[in-house]
């Protein structure tokens, strides 16, 4: 019986991704046990050494997996799953768990390997530092007369991103997310606390400024006095005007 140990990652395979689409059954087994019967289904093995099971539904999410550290040894099938159809064996078993993910393989439809090259990262736009820098710029979006007093104003727990001042000369701290949940409205929550102690500031106003603001966070915004305001990221770069649209 032969076998193949494919340790990851590897120098051999860095920055290669190896896709296998087979007729197979998996399973798992260790703290949880699962098993998926036979189908065609896609396996991908990733430069950093996990392995991937693919169906054609369920968006991104694989139906089941083993996560690095791990080992994948590809063997010949005993005589038991032979008789059975199945051609290989894979054994990907985490080396820190010892949990191990079985895929038999009855057919091979398609088995390539791809080199990736290294990835440069996804570039957002739109991102918190970008809307940080361009609500500053564009400081009248959130009222007339509103002036930017500073960004970045440091307080004893973090800098909040904006201070400024609206029409009647009042301090308001805003806080920008790229989608705005309760984590963010308690941040803010946190430096409005701070910044109120300060008697050159207070009385501060909080403004919760995001591209997307959830439904939870905007009701506990408003239930502690705070602006919700939902920030269009092309208007504010010029690229739309809102007032000329027709919809």
């Amino acid at each position: 019986m032969g076998c193949a140990s494919y340790p990851g990652p590897h120098a051999d395979y860095a920055g290669s991704v190896r896709l296998v689409i087979a007729r197979c059954s998996v399973d798992y087994e260790g703290r949880l046990q699962a098993h998926l019967p036979v189908a065609v289904r896609l396996l991908l093995v990733k430069a950093d050494g996990s392995v991937l099971v693919h169906s054609d539904g369920g968006s991104y999410k694989p139906l089941n997996w083993m996560s690095p550290p791990c080992v994948l040894v590809e063997a010949e099938p005993d005589p038991a799953e032979a008789a059975e159809g199945v051609r290989a064996v894979w054994t990907v078993r985490h080396t820190k768990s010892g949990d191990a993910l079985r895929v038999r393989v009855h057919e091979t439809l398609h088995d390539s390997k791809h080199e990736l090259g290294a990835d440069p990262g996804l570039v957002k736009e739109g991102v918190e530092a970008h809307l940080q820098t361009l609500l500053a710029e564009h400081i009248e979006t959130l009222g007339a007369g509103w002036s930017l007093v500073r960004r970045e104003h440091m307080t004893a727990i973090g800098p909040v991103d904006i201070l400024a001042r609206d029409g009647d000369r009042r301090h308001v701290a805003v806080e920008i997310k790229r989608r705005g949940e309760i984590d963010g409205v308690e941040q803010l929550t946190r430096y409005l606390d701070l910044l109120n102690r300060d008697p050159l500031l207070a009385p501060v106003r909080g403004v919760f400024a995001a591209q997307e603001i959830k439904p939870q966070a905007r009701t506990l915004a408003e239930d502690r006095g705070i602006r919700c305001v939902v920030l269009d990221y092309d208007a504010l770069r010029g690229r739309d005007d809102a007032e000329s649209r027709l919809f």
